[in-house]
């Protein structure tokens, strides 16, 4: 049977019964797609329209508050003299000065654009809020992943903790704001001198959780230090919370700017706390109204916008969602 099956196929006995090559390199390779952390981040989030359109929206408030005053000139106090362009409507506006972009929000107390003087004082509001959260994360995340996994660390910090930890932060930032003059800088120094810290507390109490971990006590044994065994162990695998409180802190910023300038304790420079105190008088005048909700509104959608997609990033940076 087998001689009759060997004359019905093409292949001779040799060619059908030849030995197999083995190689152990090849044996030990996965037959499993290639996983890349961040392009599966980004897949889940991308998933979910509402954050196309938020990220869309936040990179246009983000570059318009750049772009539009840096290729436009504005000067508050160009119109002062002319009492006529003084706390026009809209439509008062365009009339007076021309059918501009500039004055498709009216005019101010001095005559200025209420729109230019809106996306100028974005974009220092939201330079402040950047840059403060950029020292506060890099400090709080990086002394929170050692004084969770150091306790010398976590007997000196805990006793810094509690004595300021339990101040409130708006009562430091207002009496550092009094005790210097008011500018951008101070500003960010009052929010940074300690903001780093319940930021820290947050953090080494996630380390907690997992500074014993197998991983980690085989690298201590091996003689890694502490500040690796928390850069390369603990960080990484924190990249959720940390993306998660990143989009707590950055609004946070923008609040506190304009709570503080709104009860007259804020920057001499006009963000956009700064244009509402001054406008606080048109909230209530017919035809000026324009002038305090143009910032507010605009304040209120740089706060919401970066904390959904900031939340829902976080979301994404999660490994168990990328199923």
């Amino acid at each position: 049977m087998n001689e009759e099956f060997f004359k019905t196929c093409e292949l001779s006995e040799k060619e059908l019964f030849s030995p197999v090559q083995h190689s152990d390199t090849e044996s030990e390779k996965i037959a499993a797609p290639r996983y890349s952390y961040w392009k599966s981040v980004f897949r889940v989030f991308f998933r979910k329209k509402i954050n196309i359109i938020a990220l869309c929206l936040l990179l246009f408030v983000i570059l318009f508050a750049y772009i539009y005053p840096a290729v436009t000139t504005y000067d508050p106090y160009a119109n002062l003299l002319d009492p006529n362009s003084k706390h026009l409507s809209p439509a008062q506006a365009m009339e007076y000065f021309g059918s501009e972009l500039r004055w498709v929000l009216g005019a101010g107390a001095s005559g200025e654009s209420t729109f230019d003087a809106v996306w100028n004082g974005a974009g220092i509001s939201i330079s402040l809020a950047f840059i403060c959260a950029a020292i506060n994360m890099t400090v709080g995340v990086m002394l929170g992943a050692v004084w969770g996994f150091s306790k010398k660390v976590d007997m000196v910090m805990m006793e810094v903790y509690t004595v300021i930890g339990n101040v409130p932060m708006i009562l430091i930032i207002s009496v550092l704001s009094m005790l210097f003059s008011p500018t951008f800088w101070t500003m960010v120094f009052a929010l940074t001198v300690v903001g780093w810290l319940s930021i820290a507390y947050f953090i080494r109490t996630q380390v907690l959780i997992i500074r014993d971990r197998e991983y980690n006590l085989a690298s201590r044994c091996l003689g890694t230090s502490i500040f690796r065994i928390a850069t390369k162990n603990i960080l990484p695998f924190m990249t959720s919370i940390i993306v998660t409180l990143l989009a707590t802190e950055l609004p946070s910023y923008i609040s506190y700017e304009v709570f503080l300038s709104y009860i007259g304790m804020g920057m001499s420079e006009m963000s956009l706390g700064r244009l509402i105190y001054a406008a606080e008088a048109a909230m209530v005048t017919p035809g000026w109204q324009m002038e305090f909700w143009s910032p507010v509104a605009i304040a209120s959608i740089i706060t919401v916008v970066l904390y959904v997609v900031g939340q829902n990033l976080g979301d994404a940076s999660d490994p168990r969602t990328h199923m």
